[in-house]
């Protein structure tokens, strides 16, 4: 098939780059001609774990970015919509998604195939027929469901391996306004064959997306709880415990032969949860529950700034090496990341912050700027001389964190936010749900 993508963000570039590999004719759409020539020389703009590898295999060939609207969705036959919905506190902000339809709809005015218009951006349930289903009849004077054809496909990408997630996904959902759109999405992804598929409408498609990201973010946040309490209660460690609660197949299915289960850290999908319980209050009904979910994950940051107090009288000159910027491995991205919560903590307590993530400081450099950060080059050049430790992010690199510190004249503590070192790998140790005591070990 013939696709066109507008928006080459995280989610519009995997997709474009993935369906190019699945056998399609793709053309990715933007504004940002920087952007449009990185990708057509096989640059890609983000980082994603196997991303350069197929944007190279196939960029020039079955896949192509422009800035030309117009000849993208007059020489295809699906155009995907994957442009950014900000949140403002308040509510998602459609100005992209409604300045594209529009656009789309002109575009379609002149055309005489039958095309369909499938969202992929996360938005509200409604949006895909209440809003962008206007604006695409009113630009093109023409009738959905009788000359093009709308659609909602979510995504459920987890950055890092968005790659790996597009490849082999756990189940596709496709929303549509009638039969036709739906084969038309289903001829797609005619490549999934063994994939579950769930053709819904566009309103249901939408808020399986919510549904399904408020209730990763509600585990986490449970599981923080947990960990919390599992420290004031003392004596406990909450690894032993999610290990223990986890081996419930209901919760953890085998994979490969043996039982995975979560992190309790990481991003609490903050700007989607919020977007649902506004849009819950905004029909009178309040989502109390996700509304904890968010106040747990808003100060669970700061539990890192806890646990050093409980070794040090005051941070004021404590040198603390920040390991891991990015909200997770395998990408740069630190959109709601709690290395910044607990980074500006730090600063306004007086610790001298030096920090290392193998692919985020350039990230981290225009959130802090270059003066108020020591930035490493290395695990080892980071950790020299400091007081404490922070491991903040899950790279398998800080794993040499203990054979590090075995040279070491002086031994800084250690604080896992993570919980991904052995908890006796290192002379001082402490991390969230593990069993503090102060001065530590």
């Amino acid at each position: 098939m013939r696709i066109s993508v507008t928006g080459t963000g995280y989610v519009g570039l995997i997709y474009a780059v993935g369906l190019a590999d699945k056998g399609h004719d793709v053309v990715c759409v933007d504004i940002d001609e920087d952007k449009v020539r990185r990708i057509n020389s096989g640059q890609s703009p983000i980082h994603e774990d196997g991303l350069d590898a197929v944007l190279t295999a196939h960029i020039g060939s079955a896949l192509h970015a422009t800035t030309d609207l117009v000849s993208a969705v007059m020489d295809s036959e699906v155009t995907i919509i994957a442009v950014g919905t900000p949140f403002d506190g308040q509510r998602i902000d459609l100005s992209y998604i409604e300045g594209v339809a529009s656009e789309i709809g002109s575009v379609l005015a002149d055309k005489d195939e039958y095309h369909v218009v499938m969202v992929k951006s996360t938005v509200v349930p409604g949006t895909t027929d209440d809003v962008v289903l206007p604006l695409l009849e009113t630009a093109s004077g023409k009738r959905a469901g009788q000359d093009f054809g709308v659609g909602m496909n979510p995504e459920f990408l987890r950055e890092g391996v968005a790659v790996a997630d597009f490849m082999n996904p756990d189940r596709i959902v496709l929303g549509g306004i009638d039969d036709k759109t739906h084969g038309v999405m289903q001829q797609m992804y005619a490549a999934f064959s063994d994939v579950d598929i769930v053709l819904t409408s566009n309103k249901t498609a939408e808020l399986i997306k919510y549904t399904a990201n408020s209730l990763l973010a509600t585990m986490i946040s449970f599981s923080n709880e947990i960990a919390n309490l599992c420290t004031a209660v003392g004596d406990v460690d909450v690894v032993d415990v999610m290990r223990g609660v986890h081996l419930d197949k209901r919760l953890t299915p085998l994979k490969n032969g043996t039982r995975e289960w979560p992190g309790f850290g990481g991003s609490c999908f903050p700007k989607d949860v919020k977007a649902l319980i506004a849009h819950g209050d905004s029909l009178g009904q309040s989502m109390d529950l996700l509304k904890s979910v968010i106040r747990i994950n808003d100060t669970q940051p700061l539990r890192v700034i806890d646990l050093l107090l409980n070794h040090f009288d005051a941070l004021d000159g404590l040198r603390v090496a920040v390991l891991g910027l990015a909200f997770k491995p395998a990408t740069d991205d630190m959109r709601e990341s709690p290395a910044i919560t607990i980074i500006e903590g730090l600063l306004e307590r007086g610790a001298d912050v030096s920090a290392f993530d193998p692919v985020a400081r350039h990230e981290s450099e225009k959130l802090f700027g270059t003066d108020v950060i020591h930035y490493g080059n290395s695990v080892a050049e980071t950790i020299a001389g400091v007081d404490a430790i922070l491991v903040l992010t899950r790279w398998d690199l800080f794993l040499e964190l203990p054979e590090l510190l075995k040279s070491s004249a002086t031994q800084p503590l250690v604080v896992d936010a993570r919980r991904m070192l052995n908890k006796d790998s290192t002379e001082r140790y402490d991390g969230i749900g593990y069993p503090s005591v102060a001065g530590g070990k």
